[in-house]
């Protein structure tokens, strides 16, 4: 008898969570295309947090996900961080959807160098160069164009595989 009025009770709390994922999703969207300092701050600590998940399987074969070895610049200890890199004919290209300010990204740009650990390849990069997305977006496949162009990507990081010595 009451199996209707916990029907329409569970109706409604998944038509609440719907319209709390979408207006959060806008925030998001929005946050990330206004470059707003609250949003990206967010999704930094969110990155953050998940690292330990993603880093044990980036740079494995077949994984979107890479590490990039670096040097802190202050502090001289080595960091691993996971990005997303496009192979390129001489090297790598990298979107940058937080702004170049980030410390991974300012620690290889001091030390002019990096490590790429890449579908189970670890490759030495140097050379690194921060360029328009305008002028990089063409190194991206298209479904990854279009996120940049959604989420207002400014800026691509380009790295050089290091001649080997």
């Amino acid at each position: 008898m009451d199996k209707p009025w916990r029907m329409k009770a569970l109706a409604k709390l998944v038509g609440f969570l719907a319209l709390a994922l979408g207006a959060i999703g806008a925030v998001f969207l929005a946050g990330m295309r206004s470059k707003s300092p609250a949003v990206l701050d967010g999704v930094r600590r969110v990155s953050r947090a998940t690292k330990g998940y993603v880093l044990p399987t980036a740079g494995t074969p077949g994984n979107a996900y890479a590490i990039v070895r670096h040097v802190g610049r202050t502090s001289g200890r080595e960091y691993e961080t996971p990005m997303q890199p496009v192979a390129t004919d001489d090297g790598f290209a990298v979107a940058l959807p937080y702004g170049p300010n980030t410390d991974w990204l300012k620690n290889v740009l001091a030390a002019g160098k990096a490590t790429i650990v890449y579908d189970g390849k670890t490759v030495d990069v140097d050379h690194p160069e921060v360029v328009p997305m305008a002028d990089a977006n063409r190194l991206f496949p298209p479904n990854q164009q279009r996120m940049h162009n959604l989420f207002r990507v400014e800026d691509c990081l380009l790295l050089r595989t290091a001649a080997v010595a």
